[in-house]
């Protein structure tokens, strides 16, 4: 699978992340109280040395590029993964791109700027989301990146379908999270996010297993692959 492109995007969004650090930095010195953590009421419950919360999001963003270039190498289907390679690049994309909103929220806060770290989250997340709703249906059957349930690994038309339903299901409920961080109270959008992914999981598994039932190509559980 043909990675440049995302090593590259990576690499830059760390780039640019670190940038905000040395920033940061220069503003408050390495040792300054900053806030970390915010509850769900948007408010700021919890501070931290700056030294490690202005780091903490660039090294996260360092272990996921490596995690993504990783997985092929140990995907057990490997040459579906690599048909998938469109939609893979897309979801690291999102995801450093989110990991980047991030950090430039939490420099923007630690150096004592208003940031409705709320809105920004919702946003991210909810981008994410449709990101990955937007490709989940292209994904080809394997073991790291889509709805992995006993079913869906055993039937390519569980698969199929099931992402087909969960990609429009994680669109809308992306759509959503950006809707409501926009003009519900901070704390509507904890309850949001909790109940449509947990209601997207029982979709996914429950309907899962309804298609694998009635696939007469459908394999036993537990058959495994070989790499």
């Amino acid at each position: 699978m043909n990675l440049r492109r995302l090593y590259l995007i990576g690499i830059g969004a760390i780039v640019v992340q670190l940038l905000f650090t040395a920033w940061g930095f220069a503003q408050v010195g390495f040792d300054a109280q900053v806030p970390t953590h915010w509850g769900a009421d948007g408010q700021v419950n919890g501070y931290g040395a700056a030294w490690w919360g202005f780091t903490l999001v660039p090294a996260i963003s360092a272990g996921l590029l490596l995690m993504f270039g990783a997985i092929p190498r140990i995907e057990p289907r490997r040459e579906n993964l690599r048909l998938s390679a469109s939609a893979y690049r897309q979801i690291g994309v999102a995801t450093v791109a989110l990991m980047t909103l991030l950090q430039a929220g939490l420099i923007l806060a630690g150096t004592g700027r208003e940031v409705p770290m709320t809105l920004l989250i919702g946003i991210g997340i909810g981008g994410l989301f449709m990101v990955l709703g937007n490709v989940l249906g292209t994904v080809r059957s394997n073991y790291m990146v889509g709805v992995r349930t006993p079913w869906t690994l055993t039937s390519e038309l569980a698969w199929e379908k099931t992402h087909r339903l969960v990609g429009r299901l994680f669109f809308l409920c992306g759509l959503g999270m950006i809707v409501v961080s926009l003009i519900a109270d901070p704390v509507w959008l904890l309850a949001w996010i909790t109940g449509t992914v947990v209601a997207i999981l029982v979709a996914a598994f429950g309907y899962s297993y309804r298609v694998w039932k009635s696939d007469p190509d459908k394999r036993s559980i537990g058959g495994g692959d070989a790499p």
